[in-house]
């Protein structure tokens, strides 16, 4: 086996879990920096117009992929379950269909993103003073979203048969790059929002060259012929119905979050900033949520694929706790030097100041998302991905929605937004639970 590769079919649970996540949750880090490095540089140099400008691109980003992620997520149990089984022809077959998938995605959304955003940011009520600056830097970003695409199949694979330490080393790689160029295209070159785009474009570049050159390299049995690139109707139909409901999911999530920054936007380009600031903190604090969640997946892929099923039992218990023991102690230092995390971005006093309020409005329930998400990543191991589709429409966007929606009507205050999320996260976390304690929802193979 590759040294790199942690098997999750053997030895004690907690510490293989541990070793997947720890890599993942550096990969994570260091994702999350790509945008920061952007939002700190332009909040600092640019303002809080162009910060906000930044900042409402996130929603925007994250619709337009997110439903292609879910099918990549497929994709990775799709793999895990045949290596776990030792399938090589199956493995192959979804290697190649899943790259596949990821250069068609990637040039339809090049061509979506670049045309509709306009229409976009003007559906969420974003304010003329950063309207320009937002429609420029979506357009850069979605003229290189394909290398985004590549990247994130190619990361799948690799997760999947349980390298998670590769993935960790492109996105340093690439991360570096991005905080270098933003230095030079913003700080020097005085490029403005263009070259904070850019430096994201060439950054994301590096790390989908880097991944493909990975796989292309290996011996094993996940390796990537170029001329082999193509569609295989069994594993696509694998993919899409394991996938599917995922890419649904991220979608209605996309549109609620939509509604969550357009009912933001309503309240000026000050309030824009601070949560935007907020929210790149968050990203760095529910980090350990989505890498327990990941190695949730490829812990019970591989071990259902291996009939391992007390394994898995096992391992869904021990990986939830993990989880909600690691947000527990980023929470905590998250609300002791919120003003100080927040004023790294812009030290406006009104941009911090809705940030902090944020920030003690969520900040306190993050257990709740790593109870659903460690849940909802072990039934998508096990290929029942309905049902965290099922529980996060359901509260994350529909219940959040409704909140909002009535709550504004009633109460004209931006913390009635910010008390939408505690409030899907709590709903969820608790639906799940009772599903995981009430069913049977381990297959037998």
């Amino acid at each position: 086996m590759d040294k790199m590769t942690v098997s999750m079919t053997e030895g004690a649970v907690w510490k293989r879990i541990l070793l997947f996540s720890i890599p993942m949750l550096l990969s994570n880090l260091f994702q999350q920096m790509y945008n920061t490095a952007d939002s700190i540089i332009v909040g600092n140099i640019l303002g809080s117009d162009a910060l906000a400008a930044v900042g409402s691109s996130g929603p925007i980003i994250y619709m337009m992929t997110g439903f292609f992620m879910g099918l990549f997520m497929g994709a990775s149990v799709v793999i895990a379950q045949g290596y776990g089984a030792n399938m090589v022809e199956d493995v192959q077959n979804a290697v190649h269909t899943a790259m596949a998938l990821a250069i068609t995605s990637g040039l339809l959304l090049t061509i979506l993103g670049i045309v509709f955003t306009p229409a976009i940011l003007s559906a969420m009520g974003t304010p003329q003073s950063v309207m320009e600056n937002s429609v420029l830097y979506l357009r850069i970003y979605f003229a290189g979203v394909i290398s985004v695409m590549v990247y994130n199949v190619g990361s799948a694979v690799l997760q999947a048969i349980g390298d998670s330490k590769r993935p960790l080393y492109f996105l340093i790689a690439s991360s570096i790059t991005n905080i270098i160029l933003d230095v030079v295209f913003v700080g020097f070159m005085n490029m403005g929002i263009s070259g904070a785009a850019l430096a994201t474009v060439i950054s994301q570049i590096l790390s989908a060259t880097l991944v493909l050159i990975k796989l292309k390299c290996t011996s094993a049995c996940y390796k990537l012929y170029l001329n082999k690139i193509r569609f295989n109707f069994k594993s696509l139909k694998s993919i899409v119905s394991i996938g599917f409901p995922g890419g649904i999911q991220n979608t209605a999530v996309s549109l609620s979050n939509i509604l969550v920054q357009s009912s933001i936007n309503s309240f000026g380009a000050l309030a824009m900033a601070g949560c935007s600031s907020y929210q790149k903190i968050e990203g760095f604090g529910i980090m350990p949520v989505f890498s327990f969640s990941m190695a949730m997946t490829t812990f019970v892929g591989q071990n259902i694929g291996a009939e391992k099923y007390d394994r898995v039992k096992q391992g869904t218990k021990t990986g939830t706790l993990m989880s909600c023991f690691c947000v527990i102690i980023i929470s905590i230092v998250m609300l002791t030097f919120a003003p100080q995390l927040l004023s790294v971005f812009n030290r406006d006093s009104e941009v911090i100041w809705y940030g902090t309020r944020m920030m003690w409005c969520v900040v306190p329930f993050y257990i709740f998302i790593a109870i659903t998400q460690a849940l909802a990543g072990a039934l998508r191991g096990a290929g029942r991905t309905v049902l965290p589709m099922t529980a996060i429409m359901l509260f994350w966007c529909g219940l959040r929605m409704l909140w909002i929606i009535v709550g504004l009507n009633f109460y004209r205050d931006i913390t009635v937004v910010f008390l939408g999320y505690p409030v899907s996260w709590f709903a969820s976390a608790v639906f799940l639970l009772i599903y995981i304690r009430k069913i049977n929802w381990i297959p037998q193979r």
